[in-house]
């Protein structure tokens, strides 16, 4: 009795981490043979511009690509950062509609599905990795977009994990609405 009721746990058990361990595999898989489109840089860097800083860099080993800066540093700044880089002032899109994270990519993720992107080097900071990968896999993924994260190195801790729920939260609200929530924090 004992062995069919540790069985029937075990079951159980698989049962829950078997899809979480695919998922994981999947993902894996899927970040080493994606062939990204374009670059989705989240603004939102210091006075030092690491992000674009960090990207003009990134952009001269993938010339081809157009790159789409979603907030951040004023176009002035951005502009003279890749000019300086040697990178074709051409390839930039500079947008400056979204205040936050989430509307980072829900201010531009119908632009990229209308141009045919399927894929994007996203890139931010490393602290700030998970919560833009938690946001978008719900805001990219529901439009088909898959992407492969690129971290910038910076020496601060990782943000925490309630960020990441309250914007995956924010995102998922998006895809169902239309509505992200970005009114009310400036209240």
């Amino acid at each position: 009795m004992n062995k069919l009721l540790f069985t029937g746990q075990s079951l159980r058990l698989i049962s829950f981490i078997l899809p979480i361990v695919v998922w994981w595999g999947y993902k894996e898989v899927q970040n080493r043979i994606v062939h990204p489109q374009a670059m989705l840089v989240l603004g939102g860097s210091t006075r030092r511009l690491e992000r674009e800083k960090f990207t003009a860099d990134f952009a001269k080993d993938h010339p081809n690509i157009p790159i789409w800066i979603t907030g951040g540093s004023p176009p002035r700044y951005t502009k003279q950062v890749f000019a300086k880089a040697g990178v074709d002032p051409r390839r930039l899109h500079l947008d400056y509609e979204a205040v936050d994270t989430v509307t980072n990519f829900t201010t531009l993720v119908d632009e990229l599905q209308a141009r045919g992107i399927k894929s994007v080097y996203l890139i931010t900071s490393d602290f700030h990795m998970r919560r833009a990968c938690v946001i978008g896999e719900i805001v990219l993924g529901s439009r088909g977009i898959e992407f492969k994260s690129i971290s910038v190195p910076s020496e601060t801790s990782p943000e925490p994990i309630e960020k990441s729920i309250r914007d995956g939260v924010r995102a998922i609200l998006w895809v169902a609405t239309g509505y992200t929530g970005a009114e009310q924090g400036k209240k």
